[in-house]
């Protein structure tokens, strides 16, 4: 359903957001515009219940909202008819940068050229802030140009690879499980 079927304001963490800045909403999920855009289309998906983390989603909530992200980037994608691509940002708690304790998603429209270095977006989301008075200072990610970056070995891969299945393994899951 969309926000003509409803005009009850939302909460996003501790921060009203309302009904007439939500554009998409759905059972377990609404979308609605960014008061801090990093890029034309920044808009945010938030799941309809405030939880800080996306360990404490039922797996309807997940499934729904991770629906929504890809409803609102195919709408996206119509509208700013320069998009080539997306990115789709989660800072699951505030270590990763996450400003409001309230599970979120950050859809932002792209299209070649339109910032200097394509990974200072991710500068950007770690500076993002709802309001002005909450943003972070900068902090530098240190993330090395692509030329300087070293891929690492086949090996050093299936390693990690390996030690991941084994983990899954204890923890009761097998390739077929589900949270």
């Amino acid at each position: 359903m969309t926000t003509s079927a409803t005009t009850e304001d939302m909460r996003f963490g501790k921060f009203k957001i309302p009904s007439n800045h939500i554009f998409h909403r759905t059972a377990k999920s609404a979308a609605f515009v960014n008061l801090r855009p990093i890029v034309p289309g920044h808009v945010l998906v938030m799941p309809e219940r405030i939880v800080a983390r996306m360990e404490e989603l039922s797996q309807e909530e997940y499934v729904d909202m991770w629906t929504t992200v890809r409803t609102v980037q195919k709408v996206l994608k119509q509208h700013y008819a320069g998009t080539t691509a997306f990115n789709v940002a989660v800072q699951d708690g505030p270590a990763a940068g996450q400003s409001v304790p309230h599970v979120h998603v950050h859809i932002l429209p792209r299209q070649g050229g339109d910032l200097e270095r394509n990974d200072d977006i991710y500068e950007e989301l770690e500076a993002w802030a709802p309001r002005e008075d909450m943003i972070k200072p900068k902090t530098s990610m240190d993330v090395p140009d692509d030329e300087d970056r070293v891929d690492r070995t086949s090996e050093t891969m299936a390693e990690e690879a390996a030690l991941y299945k084994e983990v899954f393994t204890k923890l009761g899951f097998d390739e077929n499980s589900r949270l």
